[in-house]
């Protein structure tokens, strides 16, 4: 029989809008048994289950970052240091860096960029071996145009039939989801600008149409509002960055685009790490205010938001999700949001809000326990006392 394991605190967040003062969790082969009072939770418990209390402490769930690379290392040198890295030194990096998002409390990853299907071995390598690791969803390796946005990731696609030959490929390696870059960016030279379209939106509807034909979502990078629009016109399941750019320091933000993504549970994931603050100092507080400000502006008109970092980006590092999620704190959202945008939300956003995300019977056991109270102060997630991913300690 499979061992039980019981956890008291102080405080437990089955969802950050129920708060449990002198709570518990109770889990059994890396599925929640029961989550509440702990009057209620201790008397479900067997005699000879595992406990583990946790004074002053808070118990909620797992973290989600949905926007990392995990074949970057963070440095400035990132993108010469992945052209030169081999295989062997790509798998040991992904894995360390999962390491330091696990660990930091992050039991939910979504890798939205690399090459020859490095997420999906480097799962498949962690669960062979048995050891803990976050959640992983991959994307393989994401479409774009010839020598556009990141093609160094081997996807350029230059006509419908690569589009869907790269799709099936993807699909056979083991991806979660399909990312494609609809518009340029910023690490890339001789590439489209970041508000420069790369597909428009007939291509764009090909590949959520075949991607479907597969049963996977479509993320899409899209700095300007063009390439916005045009890939919630095709349906995509997700926006990346969502910056509304239409040049150098300019936005159109276009309400009507975002009231359809409201409309259609298509997700906005910020992808701000915590250099946000070093930005936002670069910047100037106005035009910060503008930049960061259409999260807030995206929130009021009800589209979901996604915790996401960005991260292996030069100083987006894997292992401070807190430093992100203040941004939001900054921007005025209550913390009780943010932590529900860092939890709940996010796994509605991916499609797994019946798996985790929450503290409920018969989900997925991704707890984090934390000292202090974050819902008094987001900097207690900083200090994590115990993770579980999946039933598995950190």
């Amino acid at each position: 029989m499979t061992a039980q394991l019981l956890l008291t605190a102080g405080r437990v967040l089955p969802r950050p809008s129920t708060p449990v003062e002198d709570g518990a969790v109770l889990v059994e082969g890396g599925r929640i048994l029961a989550a509440g009072p702990r009057a209620e939770v201790v008397a479900q418990a067997s005699p000879d289950a595992e406990r583990l209390d946790f004074p002053g402490a808070t118990l909620l769930p797992g973290l989600f970052n949905a926007h990392v690379h995990l074949a970057f290392d963070t440095t400035r040198e990132m993108l010469p240091n992945f052209l030169a890295s081999g295989d062997e030194a790509l798998r040991a990096g992904a894995k360390d860096r999962l390491g330091q998002l696990l660990r930091s409390g992050v039991t939910t990853v979504r890798d939205l960029g690399d090459r020859d299907a490095l997420g999906a071995r480097v799962r498949a390598e962690l669960e062979a071996e048995g050891t803990p690791a976050p959640r992983l969803l991959t994307a393989g390796s994401p479409l774009t145009v010839l020598k556009g946005h990141c093609h160094f990731f081997g996807g350029e696609v230059a006509d419908d039939a690569a589009i869907r030959a790269l799709i099936d490929a993807n699909a056979a390696a083991g991806a979660d989801a399909i990312k494609v870059m609809a518009s340029g960016g910023q690490i890339t030279e001789g590439g489209a600008d970041m508000w420069e379209s790369q597909f428009d939106a007939r291509a764009l509807r090909l590949m959520v149409e075949h991607a479907a034909r597969h049963g996977l979502p479509v993320a899409a990078h899209a700095h300007g509002s063009d390439a916005i629009e045009a890939s919630v016109e095709a349906g995509v399941r997700t926006i990346e960055h969502c910056t509304w750019m239409t040049g150098p320091q300019r936005q159109d933000r276009r309400e009507g685009v975002a009231k359809r993504m409201a409309a259609e549970g298509i997700a906005a994931c910020s992808t701000s790490s915590r250099n946000w603050r070093m930005l936002a100092e670069r910047m100037g507080e106005e035009l910060a205010k503008t930049v960061y400000g259409r999260l807030s502006w995206l929130e009021e008109l009800g589209v979901p938001l996604l915790a996401g970092t960005d991260a292996g980006l030069p100083g987006s590092v894997f292992d401070d999700p807190v430093g992100a999620l203040e941004l939001y704190e900054w921007l005025g959202f209550g913390r009780r949001r943010i932590l529900e945008i860092a939890t709940e939300d996010s796994a509605a956003g991916l499609g797994l809000g019946d798996v985790t995300g929450r503290l409920a019977p018969g989900l997925s056991a991704d707890v984090l326990v934390v000292d202090g109270d974050p819902l008094a102060d987001l900097s207690a997630l900083r200090n994590v006392r115990l993770v579980l991913a999946r039933g598995a300690r950190a």
